[in-house]
Formats: C-alpha cells, sequence, structure tokens
C-alpha cells in the first residue's frame, strides 16, 4: 500500500489495546503505524499513539464504533459511559439544558444525571472563587444540615417537574437520578465528571448581558478548561428547545488535524440530512494559508459527510467578534461547534481561547470538543 496523505492519530491507548486496534484496522487494508511505544518493555508503555493516513479516517471510525473487541476490553480509563451529566441550579435556564440533555440521552440510549452543588455560606468567604451559576439562597445563614436539607427538598421538586414534562410528552423518556454535593461548583462537577466519565456535559449559562467579564469566575469556562468530554452549553436566551430544531451550525477550525476528530465527534451527536454547516477558520500563526487550507478542509467534509450542506466563511481577526455576531444573525446560527484545546492559567488570562470568548459573547448554544 502506497498512500501520500497525511499520518493522523485516531487513538491514544495502552500498548495491549493499541495492538488490538492496529489488528482490527489492517484486517480492513487501513494501514496502521504505533508510535511512542516503549521497544525495550512494550508491554508497559502507555499512552501509545494510533496513527493511520488521514483520508482512512471515516472507514477507521466506522471500524472502531462497532467494534464489540474494543468496546468490551478493559483496558483504558479514559473511554466515556453513556451518561449525560447536568449540573443544575433548578433555574429555568437549568431546564432548557435538561431539555437538551435529555434530547441527548434519548438519542444515544444513555442515562442522566442531574448535579447539583451547595455551599455552606458559613463558609462561603473562605471560597477562592466566587461562581455565577448553581448558589443556593443565602438569605438568612443556615446549618450546614439545614444547607443541604434544603438542597436535596430542590432537588426532589426539580425532579418531579422533569416527571411531569416527561408525562406531558414535553421530553423524552429518560432513565435520570439526581445528586447533591458540597463544594466548589466547578471543582465538583469536574471530580465527578472523572469519575463517571459521562459521553456529554450539558451545562446551562446566563445571558450575555448578565455573564462577568472575569473568566476565571466563570462555573462553566473551567468546567470547558479542566474537562476531558465534550460540553454543550444552553444559554438562558437560546431560541432552540430541542436537538431536532438545530438547523444552522458553525465550526471552527485551525485547520489542525485534530479538527478532524472534532468533526466526527460532532457528526456522530447530530445525524441528520438536513444541517447547514459553515467552515470558519480560527488560525494563530498568520503565514498559514487560510483559504487554501480552509478549501482543502471543505472538500474533505464535503466527500466523507454527504448528509450536510457546506460552506466556508473567512472573517477578518479585527473585528471578529462584532463580524462573526453580524453573521449568526443574518444567517440564524443554532449552534457553535468549538475544538478546545486545553491551556493553562496564563494563556486563559491574556490570550482567551476561542471557546471562551463565544460563551461570554454569545446567546448562541454551543458544543466544545476537547482537543
Amino acid at each position: 500500500m502506497d498512500k501520500q496523505g497525511k499520518l493522523i492519530t485516531i487513538a491514544i491507548h495502552t500498548y495491549e489495546k493499541a495492538v488490538i486496534l492496529k489488528t482490527l484496522l489492517e484486517k480492513e487494508g487501513i494501514e496502521t503505524v504505533l508510535h511512542n511505544v516503549n521497544l525495550i518493555q512494550p508491554v508497559i508503555s502507555s499512552g501509545v499513539r494510533v496513527r493511520i493516513h488521514e483520508e482512512d479516517l471515516p472507514l477507521a471510525l466506522k471500524i472502531i464504533e462497532s467494534s464489540s473487541i474494543l468496546k468490551n476490553y478493559g483496558g483504558d480509563e479514559e473511554a466515556a459511559n453513556s451518561v449525560v451529566l447536568v449540573p443544575v441550579d433548578f433555574s429555568e435556564y437549568s431546564m432548557k439544558a435538561c431539555m437538551i440533555g435529555f434530547d441527548f440521552a434519548a438519542r444515544t440510549g444513555s442515562d442522566v444525571i442531574l448535579l447539583h452543588t451547595f455551599i455552606d455560606h458559613r463558609y462561603a468567604g473562605l471560597y477562592p472563587l466566587d461562581s455565577d451559576e448553581y448558589e443556593t439562597d443565602s438569605t438568612e445563614v443556615k446549618s450546614r444540615a439545614e444547607v443541604e436539607l434544603l438542597a436535596n427538598e430542590k432537588m426532589n421538586a426539580f425532579k418531579a417537574r422533569i416527571e411531569d414534562k416527561i408525562s406531558a410528552g414535553e421530553m423524552p423518556q429518560v432513565d435520570f437520578s439526581g445528586i447533591v454535593t458540597e463544594g466548589v461548583p466547578e471543582s465538583e462537577i469536574v471530580d465527578y465528571s472523572k469519575e463517571i466519565k459521562p459521553s456529554m456535559i450539558v451545562m446551562g449559562t446566563r445571558g450575555k448581558s448578565k455573564k462577568e467579564a472575569d473568566l476565571i469566575g466563570s462555573v462553566t469556562a473551567e468546567v470547558l478548561d479542566a474537562g476531558k468530554y465534550p460540553v454543550f452549553t444552553v444559554p438562558e436566551n437560546m431560541l432552540v428547545s430541542h436537538i431536532d430544531e438545530i438547523r444552522n451550525v458553525v465550526f471552527f477550525s485551525n485547520l489542525s488535524r485534530q479538527d478532524l476528530m472534532s468533526f466526527d465527534i460532532f457528526a456522530k451527536m447530530f445525524n441528520r440530512n438536513d444541517l447547514k454547516v459553515t467552515i470558519i477558520p480560527i488560525v494563530e500563526k498568520k503565514e498559514m494559508k487560510v483559504a487554501e487550507g480552509t478549501e482543502l478542509l471543505l472538500q474533505y467534509c464535503r466527500r466523507h459527510y454527504s448528509l450536510y450542506d457546506f460552506k466556508t466563511k473567512i472573517i477578518d481577526d479585527a473585528d471578529f467578534l462584532d463580524e462573526f455576531d453580524k453573521f449568526v444573525k443574518n444567517e440564524g446560527v443554532d449552534l457553535i461547534v468549538v475544538p478546545n484545546k486545553k491551556k493553562n492559567i496564563f494563556s486563559r488570562l491574556f490570550r482567551p481561547s476561542m471557546a471562551h470568548k463565544m460563551l461570554f459573547h454569545s446567546d448562541t448554544a454551543m458544543l466544545v470538543v476537547p482537543v
């Protein structure tokens, strides 16, 4: 086999599972290379990269998705479970998030876990960061037991509202449960995500007129940075209420090979033939040929994802947010998809990521896919 396409990383596994995947792919004629293998003691190697030619990606992803051998193999700790996690503060925009979260769960046969975090207000001043969401009423100082009891009562009432909506046909029939925990909301969400490994986190966010400019203080921004799982944000002013109502999508791309993996995650969530997708390049390296790279990505997407109607849009960096706002309004954009690279705290302070900018600037739903 003599292919000229670039090699891309399709998975990172333990050595044993990487070998299994390599065998499966090569059995179907896909040339596969393993990188980062400890040649002296390969059995104990971790973080082995499974790499294939870019043109083989769609077929390889189908093989991985359908392989019972890989699904039943217990060697990886990071595999996501069939669980949608929805952090809630019992507000109306939390209920909006539940509507979306239950839609995702119904599509994927997943369960939903509602997570509420309370803070003992006698010690709230000791916490280093204030949170703009998931707060418990504090009109008077209560004991920890009273605060926890109130939080559980609110959770039960919220679950009853959901049951009523399910009975009325407003939400799909999905198995769900509620968890109440104490702590800093963003930390609890991240820690609990590591424990249950959700396939999706769905979070309600306030409208842009109410959001704080301080990126560090936002619960959702912290979850975007620290989490390893896709996050779907649901602004309180979002016009659509269900997944099926999403029609026009913007996909931000930094024109890297990792974007292909991010787009495939999106495609699995929205396997429909009525979506219009606009690819907007976001490139940090100014010397990159943006128009040429965007056209190549457009051709790749049209070839491998024929369900969607694709186009591209290049927006000048100088007035990006203002121009993007106009584009969202004129095109009726329902969802923004952002491949999000992890950045440390200094990067977030001085050069906020595109996911952060959109989170604080837009009232449009956003799907953030970790890269």
